[in-house]
């Protein structure tokens, strides 16, 4: 059994119909033989963000491509962006409780999300024993946290997933990425946590407990480009994202990501998306994707 379309929106990510527009989702799917989550997710053209995806009991049953693997206790997948994603309860076991994640990444996590363990765009990690109980407390803090109503707990959530990730590459045994220098990491989340403020190196520098031209030489050493022209990048990611997903007026959009001259945000907007604001949103407004995306499960229910 498998569920492709969803013709009603409504509140509960577990089933189809619901409009997957966060930039954080977490839960827990129990699934029983012939229970009424007992079917297969069918995303054809996969998500616009991330899942992850921790088997705890049971075994799940994942097809992609021509290739399909069993995912038992303690495995960890990684989904990329628009894979295909077709998977459910596995025939051989009477359940799969798995949790999960949906995410859309910081900037800065890039490096994280390349899993050496790879194929077809879903990465693999398989837990010790030993690691079940940490991850499986981080996935349950993400959505707690979450879900909690604090002020900032979106932020709060994203700053434990980004734990989840670092613990991840540090974990896998086939990983040869350099975790970068957790000062440069705290920079990046103090910049993004006051995108729209006009935050001075000094002050940057000051919370990190660096001087101005140490942080400077060591976020262009690790980043590649300079702090603000990092912090520029930054806001007209956000601003797409925005764009895209919202129907905030461009000034409004402007605002929320620092720039309170609209035709200035328009320029720095058009210098890196290649296009003004206004026609970035008509042509993704205008694309078969975005009119279809809310009738299908691709990007209306996690599994």
């Amino acid at each position: 059994m498998y569920h492709r379309l969803a013709p009603v929106a409504q509140s509960n990510p577990l089933l189809p119909g619901y409009p997957f527009s966060a930039w954080l989702v977490a839960g827990l799917t129990p699934i029983d033989a012939a229970g009424p989550l007992d079917f297969f997710i069918d995303r054809p053209q996969g998500m616009q963000g991330f899942i992850l995806n921790l088997t705890i009991k049971g075994c799940g049953r994942v097809e992609h491509g021509q290739q399909a693997f069993d995912c038992e206790p303690g495995d960890l997948l990684l989904f990329q962006p628009k894979t295909p994603h077709y998977y459910g309860r596995s025939s051989a076991s009477d359940c799969w409780c798995h949790r999960w994640i949906y995410f859309r990444p910081r900037a800065y996590w890039g490096d994280w999300l390349a899993w050496q363990e790879q194929a077809e765009g879903i990465g693999r990690l398989r837990l010790t024993q030993a690691l079940r109980d940490e991850f499986e407390r981080l996935f349950e803090g993400i959505e707690e946290t979450h879900n909690s109503g604090r002020r900032y707990a979106e932020e709060l959530a994203m700053n434990l997933l980004e734990r989840l990730l670092l613990r991840a590459i540090e974990e896998d045994p086939h990983s040869h990425q350099q975790v970068r220098d957790a000062r440069v990491v705290e920079a990046c989340q103090y910049v993004m946590q006051h995108l729209a403020a006009e935050v001075k190196i000094d002050e940057v520098a000051r919370h990190v407990c660096l001087s101005p031209s140490r942080l400077a030489h060591l976020f262009r050493e690790q980043m590649g480009v300079n702090l603000l022209r990092w912090r520029e990048d930054q806001r007209v990611i956000r601003a797409r994202l925005l764009l895209q997903n919202t129907l905030q007026p461009i000034a409004s959009v402007g605002r929320e990501v620092g720039y309170d001259d609209q035709l200035y945000f328009s320029r720095v907007f058009r210098k890196r998306a290649g296009v003004s604001p206004s026609d970035f949103r008509r042509r993704r407004l205008d694309t078969p994707e975005a009119q279809g995306e809310s009738w299908h499960l691709a990007d209306d229910a996690i599994g």
